[in-house]
């Protein structure tokens, strides 16, 4: 009886933790299947010994299940999910400021997940794990919060309504705009895919460091355009899923890239 009563509990608090992360794991889902679909012929055959069959999607959202560990293991991957920089007007002081900020963060961990899972002499078992981050941390790279301010963790501290239901601005970015839309994460990635070559040339252009200043502009409009204490509903949705919708093609363009690199 014992036994059950403590199944049941575990059973009971997994469910309760994969329901918290429902729809916030449809937008990372969207983005590795976008970049699933971009990827090169070599790539493909490289990720094939690394993960087997797996889809990127399957291993998308694993770094944001693995927080749920008790045991301390992956703790230390916390600070890998973002980066907090003061708003920059231009490019050249948005770079001076993010190569002084602390690492680890999610600027330092894709270069070096990058360079691991390039590296042959890796074991196959790290490659597949760096693999699983890199997947993830190009999706946080594309939410523009994850490029927030420190004074309110990314908007974590910025108390908002959606549809009545209270949230903040760090999480209705994360999954209350892409729940909205009513998408599985197949059909959303076949909705916002593109198909031209020099549209995908055109996205995929530029470095790491210009792509997180693309999600730190991105991230200053939200700012500047969502008040705390506000109740949001089709008016907020109306206004930004434009750039929803870009943030996701855009990872998703640019994790393909970054794989068919390094792969």
């Amino acid at each position: 009886m014992k036994n059950f009563i403590r199944n049941a509990v575990v059973l009971l608090a997994l469910l309760s933790f994969n329901f918290a992360y429902c729809w916030g794991t449809t937008g990372h889902r969207v983005i590795a299947e976008i970049a699933e679909n971009h990827l090169t012929g070599a790539a493909k055959r490289h990720l094939k010994q690394i993960i087997g069959t797996e889809k990127l999607a399957y291993w998308a959202n694993w770094p944001d299940f693995i927080k749920a560990d008790t045991t301390g293991v992956w703790k230390h991957t916390d600070q890998w999910h973002y980066v907090n920089v003061d708003p920059q007007t231009n490019f050249k002081s948005f770079n001076d400021s993010l190569q002084l900020q602390k690492a680890p963060n999610i600027y330092t961990q894709i270069k070096i997940l990058s360079e691991q899972i390039k590296d042959k002499k890796t074991p196959v078992k790290d490659r597949e794990i760096a693999l699983r981050f890199l997947i993830h941390l190009m999706g946080d790279a594309a939410q523009p919060l994850h490029l927030g301010r420190l004074e309110d963790l990314g908007g974590n501290k910025i108390k908002v309504k959606f549809f009545g239901d209270n949230t903040n601005l760090h999480s209705l970015w994360d999954s209350k705009l892409v729940d909205f839309q009513k998408y599985s994460y197949t059909e959303y990635a076949t909705v916002l895919d593109v198909k031209s070559k020099d549209e995908v040339k055109k996205i995929q252009s530029g470095t790491l460091e210009e792509w997180l200043y693309d999600s730190h502009q991105e991230a200053n409009k939200i700012y500047s355009n969502s008040l705390a204490d506000s109740s949001y509903a089709y008016d907020y949705n109306y206004k930004f899923t434009p750039l929803l919708e870009r943030q996701l093609l855009y990872g998703g363009l640019r994790l393909a890239k970054v794989l068919n690199d390094i792969l």
